[in-house]
């Protein structure tokens, strides 16, 4: 279904059963899946494959040779009935490439909104990406990956299958990504290794308090020798005066320590 105040260039294929809604602008040689939906104002330039059960919203921009929603590169993958869920307002650089999830995760490779995919990006399946988060040129993200809100990743950068990056934490460029990254860490090298806290860029989104207050909870959490439940514990009495720690407590006690899949916290 097309609707009415769109544009959709001659030589795109659009399948029968996809829903291109109004307002949405399909460039040249682009490919779109019949169980697709691309929301209204969203771009392709050009030579763009959407394909699978893939939902994009509004407002995006999708820059030429993006691939999205295609078949996995899981080797347990058979075809199972997984998708793509893209929000709003995102930039999608040329040659970014995004897979359908897998039943082995959640069944669905999540996008927020706002987000920045730079160049070459690879979001591979079951990963979950926040809102406001930057992925520089050439970033890949291994299966079941999480990148939370505001949080930023240097190019050339790769991060683990299974890891999380909290939420306005920094990732340098080139670098490995083996373990958790805590909200408001900023974390370089391969493997990626504790720099300090992400100064700068808690210094542009939060008040001189609040960012004394997570300065106080990295302290808590990285120079007092504590072990992480301790920590965990004086970050709790912390979290009721400044509720802004509550964003690392909660990371912490997302990850659980008796999971095979547990890859622990850069320490």
């Amino acid at each position: 279904m097309v609707q009415k105040k769109t544009f959709i260039h001659p030589t795109s294929i659009v399948e029968k059963g996809a829903i291109v809604h109004e307002g949405a602008h399909i460039g040249p040689f682009c490919y779109i899946g019949s169980q697709v939906e691309i929301g209204s104002g969203t771009e392709l330039k050009s030579h763009i494959v959407i394909n699978g059960i893939t939902k994009i919203g509004k407002n995006n921009v999708i820059y030429q040779f993006c691939s999205i929603g295609e078949v996995n590169q899981d080797l347990k993958y058979k075809g199972e009935f997984t998708r793509v869920e893209i929000g709003d307002s995102n930039l999608i650089r040329e040659s970014v490439s995004i897979h359908r999830g897998t039943e082995q995760g959640e069944g669905v490779t999540c996008v927020g909104n706002h987000n920045l995919l730079m160049f070459n990006t690879h979001i591979a399946h079951d990963c979950l990406i926040g809102h406001h988060c930057i992925l520089a040129n050439s970033t890949t993200l291994g299966g079941h990956v999480e990148i939370h809100d505001h949080a930023v990743i240097g190019g050339l950068s790769a991060v683990h299958q299974f890891c999380k990056v909290g939420s306005y934490a920094m990732l340098a460029g080139c670098s490995a990504v083996v373990k958790h990254i805590p909200p408001f860490i900023l974390a370089q090298g391969n493997h990626a290794s504790l720099v300090g806290p992400n100064t700068v860029g808690l210094k542009r989104h939060f008040s001189e308090a609040k960012y004394k207050a997570i300065l106080k909870a990295y302290q808590l959490l990285y120079k007092q020798g504590k072990s992480l439940e301790d920590a965990k514990l004086e970050l709790a009495k912390l979290a009721e005066l400044h509720p802004v720690v509550i964003l690392l407590l909660n990371f912490l006690n997302q990850i659980d320590l008796n999971s095979d899949k547990n890859r622990g916290i850069v320490r």
